[in-house]
């Protein structure tokens, strides 16, 4: 039997595109002439319109959260394990919306499309965005599904972020806002360790100020270190030394051997994919975008103030041993919405995984966005 007709998947989805014809200012004082933004639904949205769920994805994640593209693929939707018919995100009940961010290189208009004032490729020359930008697009693409307001605004990492700024842009058009291993700013740890990443790709003598792709070259090495600096950071020490410890994938450490450790290999592999299948404007774009997000900062950075215009309830989920987006940037999230007398729920999930954990099929962790989500749908279609 083809991989797509498993058991409780969405099947074969075809990504479907949204073309907004009209000009777009962004917050950083760029302009775009019109956009393009790929994504895909899963589930039916019923009558009243009152049970979409929108997926905001990560740095690398895009719109294919769940299902096959084809009969035959392999590896179904990065989120896959957890929306489906009877899974946490249940597309028995939700109309589930997943699309590829503005500036993105998996089909919306982003750094690898084509620059309508030159006929070439925008490459380094695409305006810079942020997350609030993001928010924008996306609630155009919700008037363009005819969606006024969604159950409620899912993501983990910079997509938990994406969701604490649809409560904060548009408050009335969500009922409640899902943050997953996410943080109202980023520490000057993870800034670093993003300006790490875009040092690598800016480096590699295949990048040429950002223009490669007109000289048919592609900075794979650069991103490749990139991809490697970034995984170490989403896994923890725990996690790595339970897959990996110290064991050799191949020589050994008589003298003359090259010895080198699974874990590198493993890294080694990471790397090479990610450079094959993502683009490098857009890394140092989505990264940017991560540094910039600070909502608080134009509340005299008081986080309270600035979510108090929120109108939704809220999930606020971490994970134990997620040093990058740790449970205190968590408990920062939730004290504020206490503090601003908002309707919170909040779990830390045990989980040797670090960061990594929330694309995971853990049991609490799944079990705590299942009861809350279906919490959420009665509420909203006032059905148990």
């Amino acid at each position: 039997m083809a991989q797509a007709q498993t058991n409780r998947s969405v099947g074969v989805v075809t990504p479907q595109v949204y073309h907004h014809g009209a000009p777009l200012h962004l917050s950083a004082g760029g302009r775009l002439a019109s956009f393009d933004l790929v994504f895909e639904t899963y589930g039916s949205l019923n009558e009243n319109r009152s049970n979409a769920i929108l997926i905001c994805h990560a740095l690398s994640g895009n719109h294919h959260a769940a299902g096959y593209h084809d009969q035959d693929d392999a590896k179904p939707g990065w989120w896959d394990s957890c929306v489906g018919p009877g899974k946490p995100i249940d597309t028995d009940r939700f109309f589930v919306v997943s699309l590829n961010n503005l500036g993105g290189c998996h089909g919306s208009t982003g750094p690898t499309s084509e620059n309508p004032d030159t006929g070439k490729p925008y490459g380094p020359t695409f305006p810079t965005v942020t997350v609030q930008d993001w928010v924008r697009s996306q609630a155009l693409l919700a008037d363009h599904l005819g969606i006024n307001r969604f159950a409620a605004v899912v993501g983990g990492s910079l997509g938990g972020m994406q969701a604490m700024q649809w409560a904060i842009d548009q408050p009335d058009r969500l009922h409640s806002a899902v943050l997953i291993a996410c943080a109202a700013r980023l520490t000057a740890q993870n800034i670093a360790f993003n300006e790490i990443a875009r040092q690598a790709i800016s480096s590699d003598p295949s990048f040429h100020g950002g223009d490669y792709s007109q000289l048919g070259e592609n900075p794979e090495l650069g991103l490749m270190l990139a991809r490697m600096i970034g995984h170490v950071t989403y896994l923890s020490d725990d996690g790595m030394r339970q897959k990996f410890g110290r064991e050799l994938q191949s020589g050994g450490f008589e003298p003359g051997h090259d010895v080198q450790f699974q874990v590198e290999s493993y890294l080694h592999h990471q790397g090479r994919s990610f450079s094959q299948r993502f683009d490098a404007n857009t890394y140092i774009l989505m990264t940017r975008a991560l540094d910039y997000f600070d909502p608080a900062r134009e509340h005299e950075d008081d986080l309270a103030r600035a979510l108090s215009a929120a109108n939704c309830k809220f999930c606020v989920v971490s994970f134990s041993t997620d040093w990058r987006f740790s449970t205190e940037r968590s408990k920062e999230i939730v004290d504020a919405l206490v503090s601003a007398r908002k309707n919170v729920a909040s779990a830390i999930i045990e989980s040797q995984h670090g960061h990594d954990s929330f694309l995971l099929e853990i049991p609490r962790y799944f079990d705590v966005l299942r009861s809350y989500l279906d919490r959420i749908f009665e509420e909203v279609c006032g059905e148990a």
